[in-house]
């Protein structure tokens, strides 16, 4: 564990140092838990922006996107009883006087119970080498099974406690698992409390209703009041999508871990409208769809995991999260949730409109059901960082930092790098960079030695350079060179675009989605 945060403060300084990740207002020393994207941050962010449009829209003749705005009437947050219950646990430690989510606690202890059983099993991988049977030592090992009843059982009485709105159950929970601080290691706690996240701010007169309206905390209620308007302008069918990318706000009182947990924070969500008794299917599938589109990236299959929500929210009959594990270990990344109803129908109240579906092949109106996938891009982000950032030990004993961006998200696809700055070599490579800059992001860099050069680019993430020597002058043949094998290759200048669009475009990932 001290290894993964020894990573997670690596993975700061670096995007900090090339340009990724900066501290928000940092010559007035900072703003807590915000930050701002840098020259390349906010390439690979737009980079994953399009990964994501182009699989869930594009590839979709079903799916529509929209961008509603971050103000709406504060009645929308009254009906999605945002108002009313969307609150964090909070507990303090007495001696530390530092704050934490209570669920939090509990999910970190159950983490710690998990890892333990992942070292059984490694060790068992060990003793018994090829003739491991690892679904039966996970049924039959004592020490498995012993960890294994203790997290069921600590799941099943916090699900029965959260579900019971029993706070006080809650602390008893977190003093019964002898759960200490990590700054004071006391376990010297006060009662939990419940702080409701949403940013509070004042309007002139919205409506005659009172003043005060809020930022929203994310981004579903835009889609779910514009339901009506996009379905007849679009003349959609159901089953249909509208999926949008945009700001949310939450008022964390624990907001750390970096990117991770932050109060002003991007969200690309899709919501799927079904009818009626097919949500539970269609919910099935969209964990598929999902998890074949983060796996496609390469990162790691071993880097995700399927959880299931302990106690489902108040408008949910099926939730799980697509787990990553970041370098504080596994955490949410999406989350795919099969809503029912509860939404439109809610709003229907409020709103005094109907907002229902009228099936011309039943000639009956209905409120459709819902299945939600939900992905904070922020949280991708750092899942890519995380998994790219690997700092090498080559053959002659030199290092380098590289960071295994996949290609079709690296902020530069390519660097063109004239080996020398006169003899013409500069002059040829900005015409090879104005033939291609069109179709690629490019990096153009002349200063310090090659090798020097090829580090920055592979700290950065660049998967391909492009080195102009005076044989590129005689024969328009360029030197090519691979981030993550580190091997050249000489091509001619006229193979360059088909390899480039080869390599670096979309078609490798959405082919298979």
């Amino acid at each position: 564990m001290e290894q993964q945060q020894d990573l997670l403060k690596d993975i700061i300084s670096h995007s900090k140092e090339y340009g990724f990740i900066f501290p928000s207002s940092e010559i007035y020393d900072g703003l807590a838990a915000t930050y701002d994207y840098g020259q390349l941050g906010v390439e690979l962010k737009n980079n994953i922006k399009t990964y994501w449009w182009k699989a869930m829209v594009q590839m979709h003749t079903n799916i529509v996107g929209i961008d509603s705005s971050i103000f709406m009437h504060p009645t929308i947050w009254k009906a999605s009883g945002h108002v009313d219950a969307f609150n964090d646990p909070l507990i303090d430690n007495k001696d530390s006087k530092k704050r934490y989510r209570a669920d939090v606690l509990i999910e970190e202890h159950i983490e710690k119970i998990k890892v333990k059983i992942e070292k059984e099993v490694d060790k068992g991988k060990l003793k018994f080498g090829e003739a491991f049977n690892e679904v039966e030592f996970r049924q039959t090992n004592p020490n498995v099974l012993r960890n294994a009843t203790k997290i069921t059982d600590i799941e099943s009485r916090f699900k029965e406690t959260l579900s019971n709105d029993d706070l006080e159950g809650v602390r008893q929970l977190i003093i019964d698992l002898e759960i200490a601080c990590p700054i004071s290691g006391t376990k010297n706690w006060t009662d939990v409390r419940q702080f409701n996240l949403m940013f509070s701010t004042e309007m002139g007169s919205v409506a005659g209703e009172a003043s005060t309206i809020y930022l929203r905390p994310e981004t579903a209620q835009g889609i779910f009041v514009n339901f009506l308007n996009v379905q007849k302008s679009g003349r959609m069918k159901i089953p249909f999508g509208i999926a949008q990318i945009g700001k949310a706000f939450r008022n964390e009182i624990v907001a750390r871990q970096f990117i991770f947990r932050m109060r002003e924070f991007e969200q690309m969500e899709m919501q799927f409208f079904v009818e009626p008794g097919e949500e539970i299917a269609w919910y099935n599938n969209w964990k598929i769809a999902r998890e074949k589109w983060h796996k496609a990236l390469n990162l790691g299959d071993a880097n995700y995991r399927f959880h299931d929500h302990v106690k489902l929210a108040h408008y949910a009959n099926a939730a799980c999260d697509i787990e990553f594990n970041f370098p504080m270990g596994f955490k949410e990344l999406e989350g795919i949730h099969s809503r029912t109803d509860f939404d439109l129908k809610q709003h229907e109240t409020f709103s005094g409109k109907k907002l229902q579906y009228f099936d011309t092949n039943t000639n009956k109106s209905y409120v459709p059901y819902v299945v939600e996938t939900s992905l904070g891009l922020d949280r991708m982000f750092l899942s890519i960082l995380s998994a790219s950032y690997k700092n090498e030990t080559l053959e002659d004993g030199s290092s380098r930092i590289v960071l295994t961006i996949p290609p079709a998200l690296a902020p530069y696809k390519v660097a063109i790098l004239p080996l020398l700055k006169k003899d013409g070599l500069p002059e040829k490579s900005r015409e090879i960079m104005k033939e291609l800059q069109f179709d690629f992001s490019i990096q153009y860099d002349e200063k310090d030695s090659i090798g020097k050069r090829y580090r920055r680019q592979d700290a950065i993430g660049t998967p391909y350079a492009i080195t102009i020597d005076h044989q590129s002058l005689e024969d328009n043949t360029v030197t090519i060179r691979d981030r993550d094998t580190m091997e050249q290759e000489r091509v001619d200048l006229s193979t360059i675009r088909n390899f480039l669009l080869e390599k670096t475009g979309w078609n490798s990932l959405l082919l298979n989605q």
